[in-house]
């Protein structure tokens, strides 16, 4: 038997109920485009995800409150409030002869408020950070200056804007020496950053900062670290450093030998094998879940084979009756569904890399710096499926056309 025989009774078949025919398809493209969306997407965001870590650097270390497992995040990372990291734990960092190869050493706190301006008001982020934090993240001022020593815990009222929150503050004037109110306390503006852009954790151009003791007691009313980030002064020293820092809190927090830390250290490398490793899980997850439309297009062509058959049986018949086996009929109908499959999958590939296009325009647009991306194992994952669909749900009526007898399929009305 030609294979091109078949397939165009098939493409016959098609153009003889072109609906039934583009609804079948339909089911296909849609299933195959939401994989390849899914998993452009996904690999876009791990670029931009694993890409910001990098830009931090290499010769960083975060403690986080909270145990966990030693490839796990901790508690903290996931949103449950830990209070075991205290200012204390961050001093005692900071003591050449505790940690001797840490350069730098910040406290971070997090919190959401109303911050205000004449005639201007925006709900926003702020942390609360220490003066060292300007040197451990390498960001710039571009107007007046960041915090003092002096300034991190004595309850001043300074803060330090990022540079979109400062425009929209105070559009078209300095903000410098101006006042804002955060929540309901007054504060003088000291510094704006210079532009850093858009990051896949937040945005810092539109967060606002203060230092470390005025967020903890002023405007959050804790006493607790959320974390501590600190600079190494060489990426080799990186991993002495987890120790020292380790041995030193593990001391402080009288933890015994084989007792579990109530504290996490980690550094940049740590990091992005772990964000790369939930970041592949989920894409994976996810595609997965897009590919459950595919069987939603398989039952679609099930039935529409079926009702193919149904109507195609005096031909089943005559085919039988001048020669053809039960094979060639098997054959002709799985070649059918297919072909479906084949062109719904074509389809899906183009409209899902189409769309993917499109959303790393627009999400470019809005200020992160997001690679379009399109794995090639998205591309063989759809069209494999589809195919692999079009055959395991073709198979059924397929092997029902070939069963028909041919003395029934001529009688047939």
């Amino acid at each position: 038997m030609n294979l091109s025989d078949p397939v165009k009774i098939a493409f016959r078949s098609f153009t003889a109920a072109k609906l039934r025919f583009f609804l079948t398809v339909l089911g296909i493209v849609i299933g195959v485009m939401a994989v390849i969306l899914v998993v452009s997407i996904g690999a876009s965001a791990q670029n931009l995800l694993i890409s910001q870590v990098e830009k931090i650097g290499s010769n960083l270390i975060a403690v986080l409150p909270g145990a966990s497992e030693e490839d796990g995040p901790p508690a903290s990372a996931l949103g449950v409030v830990t209070t075991t990291l205290r200012n204390s734990d961050l001093e005692a960092i900071r003591k050449e002869r505790n940690v001797p190869h840490a350069l730098y050493a910040s406290g971070y706190v997090t919190g959401s408020a109303l911050v205000e301006s004449p005639g201007e008001t925006f709900q926003t982020s702020y942390q609360g950070v220490s003066p060292e934090m300007a040197q451990i993240e390498n960001i710039e001022i571009a107007d007046g200056r960041f915090f003092f020593e002096e300034e991190e815990f004595d309850l001043s009222r300074v803060i330090v804007l990022g540079s979109a929150r400062a425009e929209e503050l105070f559009p078209n004037r300095d903000p410098v020496g101006e006042t804002v109110v955060v929540g309901d306390i007054p504060f003088r503006v000291i510094g704006v950053l210079s532009s850093r852009g858009a990051t896949a954790f937040s945005s810092p151009d539109n967060m606002v900062y203060v230092p470390l003791g005025t967020a903890q007691k002023l405007l959050l009313g804790i006493d607790y670290l959320n974390f501590v980030r600190m600079k190494v002064d060489t990426v080799e020293n990186v991993d002495l450093t987890k120790d020292d820092v380790t041995a030193l809190l593990r001391d402080r927090h009288d933890i015994d030998e084989g007792e579990i830390s109530d504290f996490s250290v980690r550094s940049t490398d740590q990091a992005l094998q772990a964000l790369g490793d939930v970041t592949d899980a989920l894409r994976y997850f996810l595609a997965a879940i897009a590919a459950i439309s595919l069987l939603v297009g398989g039952i679609g062509i099930m039935n529409s084979m079926l009702i193919s058959v149904n109507q195609r049986v005096r031909e089943v018949g005559l085919r039988k009756a001048v020669g053809a086996r039960s094979g060639h009929i098997l054959t002709q109908f799985l070649i059918e569904s297919s072909v479906i499959t084949i062109i719904g999958g074509i389809i899906g590939i183009i409209l899902g890399i189409a769309i993917a296009y499109v959303a790393s325009v627009i999400i470019s647009s809005l200020g992160y710096e997001w690679a379009f991306l399109v794995p090639p194992s998205s591309i063989l994952l759809g069209f494999g499926v589809s195919l692999g669909i079009g055959l395991l749900f073709g198979l059924y009526p397929a092997k029902k056309a070939a069963g028909i007898p041919p003395i029934e399929a001529l009688r047939y009305e």
